[in-house]
């Protein structure tokens, strides 16, 4: 089920003689970068770009005729805004301006038949940030499309110094916007085809090609062992629910991360039915699967010296006619039991029996990912995600997201949320207290993981799916939330 895919390769080819058909140059306070050794070209660009009064808004892009002395066919000017790093002391906020530059212009040149990419870098991570940034853009989810399409730009050549470590940093992107493509070109399948068995098996086809171990858990052996969660979701479906857990332990890793991602491969909400319109999207409730099975094999592709595991709680919430009902108790994976008082709060309940099983492990880093709540997008829009759970690991998700460029802002857990889950029938209900539903799922989850566990819980609700026009490198439609964040993550790990 692969989207389309555009090559990139490395090369520190002057700017001025990249025979591509399209030379990407950038624009920042109204003065074209770039080209510093071609005075005459750069006259010429900077005053078309006047004559057309384009100033370098950032993301804007327009395409003119190459002027004399460049052999590439077109330029593609990219705005920068006041990007500007001899005067700014934020790397990572220049390192985003460039890799949206790069995402906008490859959404802007699709059918171009060959692409290079002349953005001011001036470091390998700077060079690594451009690689992904057009990786991310160059995307499309053509598998259902009939026909030709001429959508897909042609190969990319990311442009910068020479040196191995520019050509490292350009490699390390590629992986990086090749596992977040991945993760999107799973949540944009229809339901129809991925559900969790197809789930499954798509995980262990990826697999095959990686120093990796994959094992799955199908209806029998979720009953046999106790998986009430899963076992309670997944149950008003024909098509049964899995859990996965795919393993990279490379020899000498010190460190043990462990990522959980909710996998609701269509979530109707179960007897609590959604409305029509609140359905429209679900196929895409399987986005912290997505992102976590995809961040570890991004880290196997790196080589990342550390241990890494994901966790993928898969199942499809129906109504049929065996479906859990509320009021029924369910028995979970931990022996706690949670009597179930609506059925549309279920990524709670299979979260917490996958959480289990990972913190049984004792690793050092425990991060959840999951397209939770609407109440994430109440309170941090479409764009932002919340994470939440023990402080330091809560600040230290923000941090390192920010380096990789994506924007996860630390929530608290307030101690009275848990109150709202008490429960006549059992240990806690699986519907808690509003306003503050993102906070009070955090709360929930908490329940299952142990008090010393270094643990964090990521809401991607918003941000895994854009519904709106697309931006910089993010299309319409699946993102690919929380990969890149969790491969920093891995990168940061002492």
């Amino acid at each position: 089920m692969p989207g389309a895919s555009t090559p990139s390769s490395y090369s520190s080819t002057n700017p001025t003689k990249a025979g591509d058909a399209v030379l990407v140059l950038g624009v920042a306070d109204g003065k074209v970068r770039g080209l510093d050794s071609a005075k005459a070209a750069t006259t010429a660009l900077n005053d078309a770009a006047k004559a057309i009064e384009f100033t370098g808004k950032a993301g804007a892009t327009v395409r003119i005729p190459s002027p004399k002395g460049v052999a590439a066919g077109s330029v593609l000017l990219v705005g920068l805004g006041s990007f500007d790093p001899a005067k700014s002391d934020d790397d990572t906020a220049d390192r985003e301006t460039l890799r949206r530059a790069a995402g906008s212009a490859l959404r802007a040149l699709s059918g171009a038949s060959s692409i290079a990419l002349a953005l001011p870098v001036a470091s390998a991570e700077d060079v690594e940030a451009v690689t992904v940034g057009a990786g991310l853009g160059a995307y499309r989810f053509l598998t259902y499309r009939t026909g030709d399409d001429d959508t897909v730009p042609g190969p990319v050549t990311v442009l910068g110094p020479k040196g191995k470590a520019f050509s490292r940093a350009h490699a390390a992107g590629v992986v990086i916007a090749e596992a977040t493509n991945r993760a999107r070109d799973l949540v944009n399948t229809p339901p129809l085809d991925l559900y969790p068995e197809s789930f499954a098996q798509t995980v262990k086809d990826q697999a095959k090609s990686r120093k990796v171990k994959v094992s799955v858990l199908g209806e029998k052996e979720l009953a046999a062992g106790g998986y009430g969660g899963l076992i309670g979701v997944g149950q008003g479906s024909t098509r049964g629910p899995r859990l996965v857990k795919v393993e990279y332990s490379p020899k000498g890793a010190r460190r043990h991360l462990s990522f959980v991602g909710k996998g609701i491969t269509f979530d109707s909400g179960g007897l609590s039915l959604k409305p029509a319109a609140s359905m429209e999207d679900m196929k895409s409730d399987m986005a912290g699967a997505a992102a976590v099975v995809e961040a570890v094999f991004a880290i196997a592709d790196l080589g990342l010296p550390v241990k890494a595991t994901a966790w993928l709680p898969l199942a499809e919430n129906m109504p049929g006619s065996s479906a859990q009902r509320p009021s029924d108790v369910l028995t979970m994976r931990s022996g706690k039991t949670v009597e179930v008082t609506n059925t549309d709060a279920e990524g709670r309940l299979v979260l917490a029996d996958a959480l289990t099983d990972a913190d049984a492990e004792n690793p050092d880093l425990l991060i959840d990912v999951a397209t939770l709540t609407g109440a994430q997008i109440v309170a941090l829009g479409n764009r932002t995600s919340g994470v939440m759970g023990d402080e330091a690991v809560r600040e230290k998700v923000s941090e390192q997201a920010k380096i990789a460029g994506e924007d996860i802002w630390p929530m608290p857990i307030p101690e009275e949320m848990l109150a709202g889950f008490d429960s006549t029938a059992a240990d806690l209900k699986n519907s808690g207290p509003r306003p503050g539903g993102m906070l009070a799922a955090a709360a929930f989850l908490r329940e299952f993981v142990g008090d010393d566990t270094a643990w964090a819980h990521i809401d991607i609700a918003g941000p895994s799916f854009n519904t709106g026009s697309a931006f910089g490198y993010t299309p319409v439609a699946a993102t690919g939330a929380a990969v890149r964040t969790l491969v920093q993550l891995a990168r940061s790990a002492d």
